[in-house]
């Protein structure tokens, strides 16, 4: 048996720059990658960011050019129709479609669109706004960066009591992602260690919302149990954007599926034996107890008398103890090697 391997995330995030023809062409390279899931933003820069809000430094360096939040997010902003043909897409492609919504009129627009709410770490002290969404009866996959334990676990248990488990759902009532929001995050930062601690505090499933570079960080994330894995998902990385730098590339997301399942799959179960792959080979390279030279009926044994050759016998080499001083009642030779019905009882 193996163990489930994570739910894979391609967070498109804002990395179409706009553009309804390029989110379209990230739906196809998601699937094409082997993520289960394609996700994206909605917001209405108005209910999101204060007139005079400045850029994050990762989005000052990243844009190109200096402006406020609003002006960023709404050259970011897709229109509701256009989210409803991504979706359709995903659909034709066989994977999720996920967007995390900002505002409430945004989550309504999207409602019939999604199958749960993915929440960013930016909005998980914003209880009023989980209420709203909890109130949905979809399930809720929350971010945490930032964010304090003390934070993490008001939210899971103000969650707990608003979330129902929904028959047939693809995720749990409330799944919790561990995730550095720095863009992109130091790995000496991230700290993995989190995602069992976490699970086992709260006693709901934890994923990974990975702000790495590279794979090798999403892919230790599984090794730990998560049971969602998200990873920024680009086009080009030399795109100007807030998040491409920090994003991996089509190529890339492709060999962190393949590694992250493989991974999972070599977790298997807590116990130790020998597999199928492997029992032929306990006979022919395992050891015996042979003769070391041909031994007359009546020779009583000594050590020198035994050596442990390959393949395996009926006598292992832990068992020379057991042989030891006993009386043959027949001849053995050279490289033979010795049965019980060999010596006197």
């Amino acid at each position: 048996m193996t163990n489930p391997a994570p739910f894979i995330i391609a967070e498109a995030g804002v990395n179409h720059n706009g553009d309804p023809a390029l989110a379209l062409r990230l739906v196809d390279a998601a699937a094409n990658a082997g993520a289960d899931a394609i996700k994206l933003q909605h917001f209405d820069p108005a209910r999101v960011a204060a007139p005079e809000a400045g850029l994050a430094a990762y989005q000052a360096r990243n844009i190109g050019h200096p402006s406020g939040q609003r002006e960023m997010l709404a050259s970011l902003r897709l229109d509701p129709a256009v989210l409803a043909r991504a979706a359709e897409r995903a659909a034709e492609r066989s994977i999720v479609f996920l967007c995390t919504p900002f505002d409430e009129v945004s989550a309504e627009e999207i409602s019939d669109l999604v199958p749960a709410w993915k929440v960013s770490s930016t909005d998980l002290d914003n209880l009023p706004f989980l209420d709203v969404l909890a109130a949905t009866g979809k399930p809720l996959i929350v971010s945490s960066g930032m964010a304090t334990m003390e934070e993490v676990g008001d939210t899971i248990a103000f969650l707990r009591d608003r979330v129902r488990a929904m028959p047939g759902s693809l995720f749990a009532p409330v799944t919790l992602l561990h995730c550095v929001s720095a863009y992109p995050a130091p790995p000496e930062e991230v700290n993995l260690r989190a995602i069992p601690m976490l699970r086992e505090r709260l006693g709901v499933p934890v994923g990974f919302s990975d702000h790495t570079l590279g794979i090798g960080i999403a892919v230790a994330a599984a090794t730990l149990g998560a049971t969602i894995i998200e990873k920024h998902l680009t086009l080009d990385r030399g795109m100007p954007g807030p998040d491409h730098k920090a994003s991996l590339g089509p190529t890339e997301f492709a060999a962190m599926t393949a590694a992250i399942r493989q991974a999972a799959a070599a977790l298997g179960e807590p116990v130790k034996g020998p597999q199928s792959s492997e029992t032929e080979h306990r006979i022919s390279v395992r050891r015996g107890l042979y003769a070391a030279y041909d031994l007359a009926q009546g020779h009583v044994l000594k050590r020198g008398d035994v050596v442990a050759l390959r393949p395996a016998s009926e006598f292992p080499p832990r068992a020379l103890p057991d042989i030891l001083g006993r009386r043959l009642v027949r001849g053995i030779a050279e490289g033979q090697p010795f049965s019980a019905t060999d010596f006197v009882l």
